[in-house]
């Protein structure tokens, strides 16, 4: 994380380049996390988040807790809620995977939708530990940090914990080549992945008040999927 700082310039006493394309602020009084609330049925099937295809991540997490068989329709019951009321029963398709595309942030890029399409960021680490992000904007190459309000880190571990935004600044996602971060402030990244995509790290930060997502401050990346509306 000291080398991040020392090349990106995010120093504890320095304040990061001021974005654009910012939302509107969460409401006063929001905690910067929240545990998924247990849903009625009705709720999970309104509010339900569809995937194409069966994902290699999220495959059991989301099942396991409730002792519910996976469905036939691969769904993400626990996330739907969390996500804009405008995204829900829409399907998603992968976009980007590791085991299929291979390790390589220019390529998550390439394959990450049309502009303006969200994103879901999905990550297993080497010690098993899900978490991810979502982005109501294209992941993409920027000089300056972008994105809405409505984007939030989360994690299961193993239940599902979402962080929102906090309001206190608008750094909520920035990427180049070598470094994909998301969330900052006083120089440390909510979640940060470099170049190869093979490692990356998670610190608490002001966007989004988070905890650490993975089980280690720094990761080692197992699976990796990019998910975007189809």
């Amino acid at each position: 994380m000291r080398g991040l700082r020392a090349r990106y310039h995010l120093l504890p006493d320095q304040d990061e380049e001021q974005p654009v394309g910012c939302g509107e602020p969460v409401g006063e009084g929001q905690p910067g996390w929240e545990r998924a609330p247990a849903a009625a049925p009705a709720l999970e099937q309104l509010c339900r988040l569809v995937l194409s295809t069966p994902s290699s991540i999220l495959r059991n997490e989301e099942f396991q807790e409730k002792q519910l068989p996976a469905p036939a329709e691969p769904t993400l019951p626990q996330l739907g809620p969390h996500l804009p009321p405008r995204l829900t029963q829409q399907p998603w398709r992968l976009l980007y995977c590791t085991g299929r595309d291979g390790f390589s942030l220019r390529t998550l890029y390439r394959c990450g939708g049309q502009p303006g399409c969200p994103a879901l960021l999905l990550i297993r680490d080497t010690e098993a530990q899900a978490f991810g992000a979502f982005c109501a904007s294209t992941i993409r190459c920027s000089n300056s940090f972008y994105g809405t309000g409505e984007t939030f880190l989360f994690s299961f571990s193993p239940e599902l914990k979402v962080f929102r935004w906090t309001g206190r600044n608008n750094f909520f996602m920035k990427g180049d080549v070598d470094l994909l971060m998301f969330g900052g402030g006083s120089g440390r990244f909510g979640l940060w992945l470099d170049g190869d995509l093979h490692h990356g790290g998670s610190h608490p930060c002001e966007t989004f008040d988070n905890e650490t997502l993975s089980a280690r401050e720094e990761f080692c990346v197992q699976d990796l999927e990019v998910w975007g509306l189809a």
